[in-house]
């Protein structure tokens, strides 16, 4: 019998658990809440373009910064390097906040986008630190990776919760600038701790148009996959709205008294980390549900998980029984998120040819989590403009019924133009 047990020492894998723990730990402590802190900063009309940015850095960092790692700079201390600046632009942004009086957009902004563009390609070098480090160990990243991960959500959500806990002067951070300072401090903690972990030699050998995947553009002269490709920037639209206006939403309720004191509208992040716990369990879902269903089916789903998760947001209310809506669409999250990236992963896994996959997985990303969520976070922005922040009277309810009818015409659109073929139907 093939003997299957990882060869890997468990003090390596501690030390990797920490690693993705700490990274999505920086990113929890503030991407849920900082649309609630930027409205009560009377930045609300702005939140659009802090969540943007996310999307637009994607388009280019993490190829450039991985291309620096296989030829330059070993993985470890460019992911040290990374999160320095990251941390200490993020801490600049806290500490700005922190001491102005009124804070203002641009000086706020600069600081973040400064302090994002060496964060984001972060996600991608821990993974491939992690799997050079598994590799030279002699163990098998395609085994021994996915359980190290699960931590890193598990990070995600215990920084979530603890700016959801922890108050300094009678405010809770989920409200305030802290939570920025809390991101970098992490960071910081981060870049020290990086240095800490064995060598990843540089590779050498790609090319500039193999990092940032030029190559894979090819696939849309397929007519499968340049619909497929299509629809990942649709639906990429809707990957970061309840990220960036969730909390905010359920904040918007404390100028009622009758409702302020509900556990929805205090402990709002604490109510929206169902979403990701929701994310956790759901990945064992995927592969039961593609083996029986297909790709399409489960895209299918992801899509009306969607369109449920924007509508109950616009039904529900912080009070019993409208809060178990709200905690129903956090429980669809895990499907409308896990179905959406897992499944289209593969659909280009299976479809793309030997010599591009890698590339083709980039391509697939950055029409997804880049053009999709830049773009989709600047017209969501302007219907939140339009019902919420600009509206004599903010309408919420309105705002998440346009992304539902959004994200209904997508799925009833792909149920239409989009074909299986007989090895996606039972793969």
């Amino acid at each position: 019998m093939p003997n299957n047990k990882s060869p890997l020492k468990t003090s390596l894998k501690l030390g990797l658990v920490i690693l993705v723990f700490l990274q999505y730990a920086v990113w929890g402590a503030y991407l849920i809440s900082i649309g609630r802190y930027l409205a009560i900063a009377g930045l609300g009309s702005q939140i659009k373009w802090f969540f943007a940015a996310n999307g637009a850095v994607s388009l280019f960092m993490p190829a450039l910064i991985g291309l620096v790692a296989d030829r330059y700079i070993q993985g470890q201390r460019l992911l040290s390097l990374c999160h320095a600046l990251a941390g200490i632009f993020m801490l600049s942004a806290g500490l700005y906040c922190l001491k102005s009086t009124q804070v203002e957009f641009g000086p706020l902004y600069t600081l973040y986008v400064l302090s994002i563009v060496f964060f984001m390609p972060t996600v991608a070098l821990v993974n491939s630190v992690s799997y050079s480090i598994i590799t030279r160990a002699g163990g098998d990243p395609v085994r021994d990776y996915p359980p190290i991960r699960l931590f890193g959500t598990v990070g995600f959500i215990c920084s979530m919760l603890a700016v959801n806990w922890i108050s300094i002067n009678g405010v809770r951070m989920q409200e305030s600038c802290t939570q920025l300072i809390l991101s970098g401090a992490l960071s910081i903690v981060l870049c020290l701790y990086a240095l800490t972990l064995p060598e990843c030699p540089v590779r050498g050998g790609k090319s500039v148009s193999e990092a940032f995947g030029i190559k894979a553009f090819s696939l849309f002269k397929q007519g499968r996959m340049a619909v497929f490709l299509v629809f990942a920037i649709l639906m990429g639209s809707a990957l970061q709205i309840t990220n960036g206006y969730a909390n905010t939403f359920l904040g918007s309720f404390s100028n009622n008294p009758a409702l302020a004191d509900t556990f929805a509208v205090k402990n709002s992040n604490a109510l929206l980390s169902l979403s990701q716990i929701s994310e956790t369990l759901c990945f064992l879902l995927v592969p039961f549900c593609m083996k029986r269903l297909g790709v399409k089916k489960v895209l299918l789903m992801s899509m009306t998980a969607w369109v449920l998760r924007f509508g109950l947001f616009g039904l529900g209310s912080p009070d019993m029984p409208g809060v178990l809506l709200f905690i129903l669409s956090c429980i669809l999250y895990g499907i409308a998120f896990d179905f959406y990236n897992i499944a289209g992963s593969l659909y280009v896994e299976q479809n793309a040819d030997k010599s591009i996959r890698a590339s083709a997985q980039g391509l697939f990303m950055m029409m997804s989590n880049g053009f999709g969520a830049t773009i989709g976070m600047i017209c969501a922005g302007s219907v939140m403009d339009h019902y919420v922040f600009k509206a004599a009277v903010p309408d919420w309810s309105s705002a998440w019924y346009v992304f539902a009818v959004y994200m209904l015409l997508v799925t009833i659109l792909f149920a239409i133009v989009f074909k299986d073929s007989p090895s996606e139907k039972k793969p």
